[in-house]
Formats: C-alpha cells, sequence, structure tokens
C-alpha cells in the first residue's frame, strides 16, 4: 500500500489524518518497555522488602546495608556509561535483550550467596545489568515516538517501575514465607526470562516493522527533521545540553533510591510494620506513583497539544511536580500511619512525574543517534548520586535512627534540579541551535 502524495501546505493535515486512521503498534512497544522496567524494579527492590530478614538472619548492620546498596549504584553508575553506548551501537533489540539477560542472572545469583562481600559482588552484577533499561528505552522512545507524545509514552513505560514496586511486597513475602528467601530471588529471576523471548520475536525498527502501516510511520517521523553531523562520544561531556540533563538526574534519582530501598524501613521502625503488614501501605504509595507518571507525562504532552513550547510546558509541569514533593519534608513528625502513607505517595507521584519529563530531554535536545549515550551519561550522575545517598542515609541512621533529616534533603531535592535545569539551558534550544 502506498501513500497518496499531499500538497505541500496539506501536510500536517494529511499526517494527522493518517495517524487516526493508521495502525497504533507504537503502543504495543511501549508496553514492553513497561514490562521490562517492572520487571527491572521487581529485581532491585527486592533487597529492600527483604532487608529485615535478612538482617536477622545475616547479622547485618545499617552500614553493611548500605554499603551492599552503595556498590549497587557503584556499578549503576559504571554501567551506564557503558550501557548508553553501547545501545547506540549494537541498537535497541539486542541490547536491550543482552542486558536484560544479564541482570536477570545475577538476580537470580542472589538466591545462592550467604556473606557480605558476596552479596555485594551479585549486586554489583545486577546493577551493571539494569544500567541497561533506560538507556535501552528511551532510544526506543526517540525511535517510535514524536516529540508530542513522547512524554506520556515515557510516562506509561516509566509507571512500570511503579507495578514492580507494588508486585514486590505482595509476591516476595509469600514466596519467602512459603519456600524462604533464597527461593524468591530464584523463581523471581527465572520466571522473568519469558520477557527476552518475547523482546526478540517482536521488536524491530519502525521502519523495518510490518505491523506499522505508512500512516503509523509517517506519524512517527513527523517531527521536523534537524540536520546533525554525528556527535563522538568524549565530546558530549563538552555541551550544555548533556549537563541540563545530567545535573537534575544527580538531585532528584538518589531520592527515588532512598525510597525504593529504605521505605520499608522506615515503615518498620516508625510504624512497627514487618514483612506481613507493610505491603497494603506500599501498594498506596506506588499506586499513586504509578498515577503520577502517567499524569506528568500527560500533562506537558498536552500542553504542546494545546501550543505551548516545549521548554514552557516541560518546565511548568516540573514546577508543579516538585511543589507536589515538598511536604514530604515532614513526613517523620506524622503519628498517623495513613496519613505519612498519602503524604509519602503524594512525593513519590511528584518525583515519578518529574522523572517522566526530566527523561524526555534527550530526545528533545539530541538527535536519535546520540540519545542512549546521553541517558547512559545522566543515569551514571543519578546513580553517583544514589551512591552518596546510601552513605548519608546508614551514616544518619546510625547515628540518630531518624529520618527527619532525610526526608528534609528529599524534599527539596526537586527545586533545585529544577533551578539547576533552567540555569543551564533556559530554552530547552537542541544541540546546533545556541546560536540562534
Amino acid at each position: 500500500m502506498t501513500m497518496p502524495h499531499p500538497a505541500p501546505d496539506n501536510i500536517d493535515d494529511a499526517i494527522a489524518g493518517a495517524s487516526d486512521r493508521a495502525s497504533r503498534y507504537r503502543w504495543m512497544i511501549c508496553g514492553l518497555l513497561f514490562a521490562a522496567t517492572a520487571i527491572n524494579y521487581v529485581d532491585r527492590q527486592m533487597i529492600g522488602v527483604l532487608k529485615p530478614v535478612l538482617q536477622a538472619e545475616l547479622g547485618w548492620r545499617e552500614s553493611d546495608y548500605a554499603n551492599i546498596v552503595f556498590w549497587f549504584q557503584c556499578a549503576y553508575a559504571l554501567g551506564f556509561l557503558a550501557m548508553g553506548r553501547f545501545m547506540d551501537r549494537v541498537g535497541a533489540r539486542i541490547g536491550y535483550a543482552a542486558a536484560f539477560t544479564f541482570w536477570t542472572l545475577a538476580h537470580a545469583a542472589h538466591g545462592l550467596v550467604s556473606g557480605i562481600a558476596q552479596f555485594i559482588a551479585v549486586r554489583f552484577a545486577l546493577g551493571i545489568g539494569e544500567a541497561g533499561n533506560f538507556p535501552a528505552g528511551l532510544k526506543v522512545v526517540a525511535e517510535w515516538f514524536p516529540q508530542k507524545e513522547r512524554a506520556l509514552a515515557i510516562g506509561l513505560f516509566n509507571a512500570g517501575a511503579n507495578v514492580g514496586a507494588i508486585a514486590t511486597p505482595l509476591i516476595v513475602p509469600a514466596i519467602t514465607i512459603a519456600y524462604g528467601w533464597r527461593a524468591a530471588f530464584i523463581v523471581t529471576g527465572l520466571a522473568s526470562l519469558v520477557w527476552v523471548a518475547a523482546w526478540l520475536f517482536i521488536y524491530r525498527r519502525p521502519e523495518d516493522h510490518a505491523r506499522v502501516s505508512p500512516g503509523e510511520l509517517a506519524y512517527i517521523r513527523s517531527d521536523p527533521v534537524r540536520a546533525s553531523a554525528p556527535i563522538p562520544w568524549s565530546r558530549l561531556f563538552t555541551i550544555r545540553q548533556t549537563w541540563a540533563y545530567a545535573l537534575p538526574k544527580f538531585c532528584i534519582d538518589p531520592i527515588w533510591w532512598m525510597f525504593l530501598f529504605w521505605l520499608p524501613d522506615f515503615l518498620g521502625k516508625r510504624y512497627g510494620l514487618d514483612l506481613k503488614s507493610f505491603g497494603p501501605p506500599l501498594v498506596v504509595i506506588y499506586l499513586m506513583s504509578d498515577a503520577g507518571s502517567v499524569l506528568g507525562g500527560w500533562a506537558s504532552s498536552r500542553l504542546i497539544a494545546r501550543g505551548w513550547s516545549v521548554n514552557a510546558a516541560r518546565k511548568a509541569t516540573l514546577l508543579a511536580c516538585a511543589l507536589a514533593v515538598l511536604p514530604v519534608v515532614t513526613v517523620q513528625s506524622i503519628d498517623n500511619l495513613w496519613a505519612a502513607v498519602l503524604l509519602i505517595g503524594l512525593g513519590t507521584a511528584g518525583h515519578q512525574a518529574f522523572s517522566a519529563n526530566i527523561l524526555t530531554l534527550p530526545s528533545d535536545l539530541f538527535p536519535r543517534a546520540a540519545v542512549g549515550s546521553v541517558v547512559g551519561i545522566g543515569g551514571t550522575a543519578g546513580a553517583i548520586g544514589g551512591m552518596l545517598i546510601a552513605q548519608f542515609v546508614g551514616y544518619v541512621l546510625d547515628m540518630t535512627g531518624s529520618y527527619a533529616l532525610i526526608f528534609a534533603v528529599a524534599g527539596s531535592a526537586y527545586l533545585v534540579a529544577l533551578a539547576l535545569l533552567h540555569i543551564i539551558s533556559p530554552r530547552l534550544l537542541p544541540t546546533g541551535e545556541l546560536a540562534s
């Protein structure tokens, strides 16, 4: 089937009409990204859910657990640099499958180890592999979605993080109580390998996919083509737009890691919850996070569709998200469990909405061929922040036993991130347009 060739002055209307009649296979691809991200977060969050069990059985101190998290973050930082470049070189289809398989085997290996050094080793391997998830996923979004849909698509696939975080406290305690914590790691790891087979069977680039109609392909490629010479990897570090993405990631990613790895511990220490009882509060928190991820992506996409500039739409949405997180600074002082849960849920929803918009920046600012590498650099910055927060949280808890200072840092990080973004890139100009 061939498309008619519309007159030049009617091209936009023709693309819009074609997209209405076209296939929508890009949302199937988004669904695969959603599933991979959910599995990714089950695998990384399990150690947080099992922390009380592992601490009691293996005799870990707070600093031991912090060191395990630290080395995971160190590997994640190194892995992001390597994986971003790897995805740009080999492509998302093979690159994503390789990263997924590697991290899944490392996750399952947790069930075979005991000592601190062994846990650090398998967490390090997990961090290297899991670092491939977002460089691959964001590269896929850049290939499969026009700019006006990217924030929504990223919000949807990033919502998989919250689904994974919801599933973990529901599934893992049941397996652990019935068969032990070792079986929980092995069973969840091996079961998720089904995704790799589905990915390799389904995924192709839009131009090569038989299920993508000419109308959908025209819609996907409807953004104006920006002439751009290839950007050497080393030169990315000298470009302002790279730091407009990386420094906000450095500020906000550690806060999400803190929620992910220490929230069950906070609920246990502050409200007396245990492996059997902290599931419902975590489910509520991450359901709210899910809603935030989708709403944040939808909001800026909607503003762009209504004629706002990308700069105004992204930053207005980011400001609203940062203000939503701010009240979390008061959580330590709240005595009622469910009031605290709702306040934390508002904070995590704000994080995910903020993150969905930050994650669009590489595809907003860089040509497709450089997206994976830029995502890798930003992910490394975020993981370095995660390394610092791990040591900070472990030290504060060992010294004070209180989360008050930790939540104060969490609540203020997003306003700092937005300020840095605006200082570095006041107009969110793509590479090659700074002089205009």
